[in-house]
């Protein structure tokens, strides 16, 4: 079996980490890769005896216009590149996202058969997204959604399968439940795209409001882009909160935090799954969600962590003081977060994908 596997940005963020993750999975089966995909992220890492890899320069920039023209660029890129396949009879297109659509479309003109991996929330999103998710079902043989709140939301029905998203068990190892310890930090940690949807003024805020706690919070960009936006947006940044750029490696954040939050603002983006949550639920920490999306399955309210829309800061206030105020109440939710992260194992996501990948093999 081989696997021809578009990628459009791999930088650290939710789908390109679940990406090598699946891919390693599929290595160790025996699956021939090869992954085309940008420079400069986590996918850089991936490494195995059946992989070849190809690159492209590709970055977002803040222009939309200069945006959309470096994407339309990697489109027509993976559309041609694709075309090195139309001999290779037994091999499959894995579409990671739906932003590529240049190869997707290659390769159901060439009669592959094209499997999507379809992470975004395109419903609540522009119409260029919706654009997108259209061409996926018309495209697709085969979509893997990441929550039920996905799926329901395609008009199409056959050929749709639900894969929860997982964490690769090298980075669980590098967390540590301890409850107690998690508590004595007193800190506040979200990890998120640099979006105001994302509600980092909100965190911002709240770091304001409770001045008792500390706030941390990593962000998708560099540290010169993370400066411009507080320069723009007038923000005070006080002495419970720091700011720290991309990181490779997000653990030893998890490792220093009480809890984290995830404020994306569901009037302006819903979000499929909440990897964030994930990470850490599987280090013992209670979190606090939206109260739509992939995110909110996750979460049972008031058992593992709470679901709060961002609209209601005043309730997201009270919560994280009473959570970080109260031990018994954090260790009931902290050690009911480590348990519900179990369900979301490597091995089993992987198996899933696995059945997927070779179902025409079964």
């Amino acid at each position: 079996m081989k696997l021809a596997v578009f990628h459009l940005f791999n930088d650290y963020s939710g789908s390109p980490k679940v990406l090598g993750m699946v891919l390693s999975g599929l290595i160790r089966k025996g699956c021939a890769i090869d992954l085309l995909t940008s420079r400069g992220g986590v996918l850089d890492e991936l490494r195995g005896d059946r992989l070849r890899q190809y690159r492209y320069s590709y970055r977002f920039s803040m222009n939309p216009i200069v945006t959309m023209l470096r994407y339309t660029y990697a489109q027509v890129y993976m559309f041609f590149f694709s075309w090195r396949y139309l001999f290779k009879k037994d091999i499959t297109f894995y579409i990671n996202t739906i932003l590529p659509v240049g190869a997707a479309l290659a390769g159901r003109m060439m009669g592959k058969r094209v499997i999507y991996h379809y992470h975004e929330n395109s419903f609540a999103k522009s119409g260029f997204y919706r654009r997108l998710a259209w061409a996926m079902t018309h495209l697709a043989t085969e979509i893997i959604c990441v929550s039920e709140f996905q799926k329901s939301h395609l008009s199409r029905v056959e050929h749709v399968h639900v894969v929860p998203n997982a964490l690769p068990d090298s980075f669980v190892g590098q967390l540590t439940f301890d409850p107690e310890k998690s508590f004595e930090k007193n800190r506040v940690l979200m990890v998120a795209s640099l979006k105001k949807y994302k509600g980092v003024l909100q965190f911002f805020e709240l770091a304001n409001r409770l001045p008792q706690c500390n706030f941390a919070m990593v962000l998708n960009e560099t540290q010169e882009t993370i400066d411009d936006f507080v320069k723009e947006n007038n923000i005070t940044l006080g002495a419970n909160i720091k700011l720290y750029p991309r990181q490779d490696n997000v653990a030893p954040f998890y490792a220093d935090a009480s809890m984290v939050l995830n404020l994306t603002d569901a009037n302006m983006a819903v979000e499929t799954f909440g990897l964030t949550a994930l990470e850490a639920m599987s280090a013992g920490l209670p979190v606090i969600v939206p109260t739509r999306g992939g995110v909110a399955e996750l979460v049972e309210d008031g058992v593992n962590g709470y679901k709060i829309d961002v609209c209601d800061l005043d309730v997201i206030e009270k919560r994280i003081a009473t959570i970080l105020s109260d031990y018994t109440l954090y260790k009931s939710l902290s050690e009911s977060a480590y348990d519900k992260s179990k369900n979301y194992s490597e091995g089993t996501i992987n198996e899933m994908i696995s059945s997927i990948v070779w179902i025409e093999n079964n």
